[in-house]
């Protein structure tokens, strides 16, 4: 995918009503107060016979890095998010209500802006030594954990 396809799909998040029950769509999932979607994972780049590498972990990375420019350039700079604090609690048994459970799970951090009522994340899933990576982002009206 291109960042211009990456910037219509948020567009089109931002302003979509949210349905009433988890609904999936196309490359994400939508709920009450949010929708979620994968912009880049390994598993859409790959063949049956040749497993991912370096090569879509830098891919993803510079897709990542692109679309963070773009959204700063509109809505200014983002906050980086630490989500460690959130993790710990989840480990202790705390359930991080949807969307956020995912990006906290597996997340490091989040890049968030707050438009118009409406918390807009970025977030890199990243394998532990390995090649794996996933764009993810989400808009919700739901507060951060």
């Amino acid at each position: 995918m291109t960042t211009a396809h990456h910037l219509r799909l948020i567009d089109g998040m931002r302003t979509r009503e949210f349905p009433e029950e988890r609904t999936p769509w196309g490359s994400g999932v939508s709920g009450p107060g949010y929708h979620t979607a994968s912009l880049h994972t390994d598993e859409e780049h790959w063949d049956d016979d040749e497993p991912g590498g370096p090569e879509h972990r830098a891919q993803c990375l510079a897709e990542h890095d692109a679309l963070l420019t773009l959204l700063t350039s509109r809505w200014g700079e983002p906050q980086l998010v630490s989500l460690w604090s959130a993790q710990e609690r989840m480990m202790a048994g705390e359930v991080i209500p949807e969307p956020w459970a995912d990006p906290v799970a597996g997340c490091e951090y989040l890049q968030l802006w707050r438009i118009e009522g409406r918390w807009l994340a970025v977030g890199l899933f990243l394998e532990a030594g390995g090649p794996g990576c996933e764009l993810t982002v989400l808009v919700t009206v739901i507060d951060p954990p």
